[in-house]
């Protein structure tokens, strides 16, 4: 089993390593949006812009299962792969127990606390008297008894990935995508549910892609490093500190991101309800490449992880430039198009004047600042790769607390609504800038170190 797992790590030759690893990533992260994407598409079709906006305001709620996601499945998949390259199978193996059990009391806390706070919530998030029901109807389903299904989900594709297992965690991930479409229009058009059936769908798809990695395990049982038996869930300190070096900055990472949409979306709904329902739609035809870019860069970290504990930094660094060429061109691609058709993808939607005549200012302002943000996105995954969670942080902290939530307010103040969505944008060039300054300095280290003493000269947070 060893020579199976580490032939892809040390011996593949780059491009096909990457695409054997990045390509059901992508697949995978592109099923989070559709998952999204479905709902959006399905009760657009009611032509109701009070449904979809409760869609549009739960939004920032399901972003923040990615806090839990990256804790225990970005942390433990990184902690995984890096031992994996130490050839320390033990860690490997209680490192994902960790993550398993973590994932799970914490999506049961999370239900709990979203339960309690009740309306406080809502309101926070932008529901009004209008929109207040429909929002409450799909977070029943999709947060307070869905939190726990969708954050194992994520976790265990994170944690079959991390020894090279990427086509099962695409399939894992898929299968409820494809339960999901086939439920939301079951659940919206023919039993009339509305946003609440949307809930109701996606809590079911993600209940049966956890049923899948289930079945994965255990037909794989003695052939995989993925263990999730209860003795070797451990707080045993080099776990926990190995997890949590890499998982807690992409936790606050992934929470900043969530307090910079809830911002947004209350920010537009003070200019009405076809304004959130617009926006809400935009967001979702902007995942898209924003995905596929996070596929590619977390689809790379276990092979950045193992090469970097390997200290074979030669592959590691031509896996990275590799990966670099092909997310700029690709995304660069892709905002063009989505720039020319901003008008018919969010007809696609929603057959409403007022709203597309929104949603395609809005796409407009927000692809201009794809091509940067593929390359900011591919150094917080190469910095999570390495354990170095802390520069991951920084770069969150500057991305919403120093940058686009300041732009946010002021740019609608200076040009009402439209100006929102260029804040982005501006943090991203000034970011964009930071990481190449960042990776190169850090490949020099590198560099130095290799033709030195082959010592690592930047130490591992946590491990």
């Amino acid at each position: 089993m060893q020579k199976d797992k580490t032939w892809l790590f040390e011996q593949m030759p780059i491009p096909k390593a990457v695409a054997t690893l990045a390509i059901p990533t992508v697949l995978s992260q592109l099923v989070m949006v559709l998952y999204n994407l479905a709902d959006t598409f399905f009760v657009g079709l009611l032509n109701d812009p009070i449904q979809n906006a409760a869609v549009t305001l739960a939004a920032p709620v399901l972003l923040a299962f990615n806090a839990i996601n990256n804790l225990f499945g970005v942390g433990s998949s990184s902690m995984m792969s890096r031992a994996l390259g130490r050839k320390d199978y033990d860690s490997v193996k209680r490192s994902s127990a960790f993550g398993f059990y973590g994932s799970i009391i914490s999506g049961v806390i999370f239900s709990l606390l979203c339960v309690i706070s009740g309306s406080a919530l809502l309101k926070v998030l932008g529901a009004d008297s209008t929109t207040m029901e429909a929002t409450l109807g799909y977070m029943r389903w999709a947060v307070y008894l869905g939190a726990a299904p969708s954050i194992l989900n994520v976790v265990m594709a994170q944690l079959v990935r991390a020894e090279g297992a990427a086509m099962h965690a695409g399939i894992g991930t898929m299968s409820g995508c494809f339960l999901n479409m086939i439920l939301d229009p079951i659940f919206i058009l023919v039993f009339h549910m509305g946003a609440e059936g949307a809930g109701l769908a996606t809590f079911l798809s993600n209940c049966a892609a956890c049923l899948y990695f289930m079945v994965l395990l255990y037909r794989k049982r003695g052939r995989t490093y993925v263990c999730i038996h209860p003795k070797l869930f451990t707080f045993r300190k080099d776990i926990v500190k190995g997890i949590c070096a890499v998982g807690v900055p992409a936790s606050i990472q992934n929470l900043l991101n969530v307090t910079g949409m809830t911002i947004l979306n209350y920010l537009a709904a003070g200019y009405g309800t076809d304004v959130v329902a617009a926006m809400g739609i935009a967001q979702k035809i902007y995942m898209v490449p924003m995905n596929i870019n996070m596929g590619i860069s977390q689809g790379i970290m276990p092979l950045v992880s193992y090469t970097y504990s390997a200290k074979q930094y030669q592959r590691m660094k031509e896996t990275i430039w590799f990966c670099a060429r092909v997310v700029v061109t690709l995304i660069t691609l892709m905002a063009i198009l989505i720039y020319i058709f901003a008008q018919g993808l969010i007809t696609l939607f929603m057959n409403h004047a007022v709203i597309i005549d929104y949603g395609e200012q809005f796409l407009h302002g927000f692809t201009l600042g794809m091509p940067f943000l593929c390359i900011d996105f591919l150094a917080v995954g190469i910095f999570q790769a390495v354990g170095l969670g802390k520069a991951a942080l920084i770069f969150a902290i500057m991305r919403k607390i120093i940058l686009e939530i300041p732009a946010l307010l002021l740019l609608n103040a200076l040009f009402p609504l439209y100006g929102l969505v260029y804040a982005q944008t501006c943090a991203e060039v000034v970011l964009a800038l930071s990481a190449v300054l960042v990776l190169r300095h850090l490949f020099r280290q590198w560099q130095a170190d290799e033709q030195v003493n082959g010592q690592v000269v930047c130490p591992v947070e946590g491990s």
